[in-house]
């Protein structure tokens, strides 16, 4: 067996019935998540490579917190949708029953990826180092390589043409602009 294949076989659709308990699971999921790849590894790449990059203050600042913001109420939006209208939550082992397409689902295929990856980036702007703007490249190009070779063929055979019907309407990452 693969990686590819475990990874794929790990995605497993919740069982949970409660939205408060997909909720409870869904913020968890989250501390850790967030622990790991939004504090701590930046963190660690910040003090491994502190050698700073030029920005001006006014981009450090503003740019950066719009930019986490942004990412963050997204975050939140998606949970919302993952656990009301998916049955599910970003955990791979307690993914969502059904497939998600409303929110902010209808605009790109991977809101909650890219609410993380704008949280990541606004750190790598404030922080202004090398350390967390290698991590931000790094960690946004693993995740587009896991999202087309493990998460979007289990998708595929877990939805079927609904799953492909989305992904010929509903681009990856970034949303069309003037189209609803």
């Amino acid at each position: 067996m693969t990686v590819r294949e475990a990874l794929q076989r790990a995605i497993r659709p919740s069982t949970t019935r409660s939205t408060v308990a997909l909720w409870a699971k869904s913020v968890l999921n989250a501390v850790l998540f967030f622990g790991i790849f939004m504090v701590a590894l930046p963190w660690l790449a910040h003090q491994l490579l502190p050698m700073e990059i030029p920005l001006p203050p006014s981009v450090r600042s503003w740019l950066a917190g719009a930019l986490a913001l942004a990412g963050l109420s997204a975050w939140i939006a998606c949970l919302d949708s993952f656990s009301r209208h998916g049955r599910g939550t970003p955990f791979p082992a307690d993914a969502p029953r059904r497939l998600v397409t409303t929110g902010l689902f209808r605009h790109t295929r991977n809101p909650i990826m890219t609410a993380e990856l704008s949280v990541i980036w606004a750190e790598a702007l404030y922080l202004a180092s090398v350390g967390p703007a290698l991590y931000a490249v790094a960690i946004s190009l693993v995740a587009h390589v896991m999202v087309v070779r493990i998460e979007e063929p289990e998708l595929h055979e877990r939805f079927g043409q609904a799953y492909a019907e989305y992904c010929r309407n509903v681009p990856r990452w970034l949303p069309r602009l003037g189209r609803q």
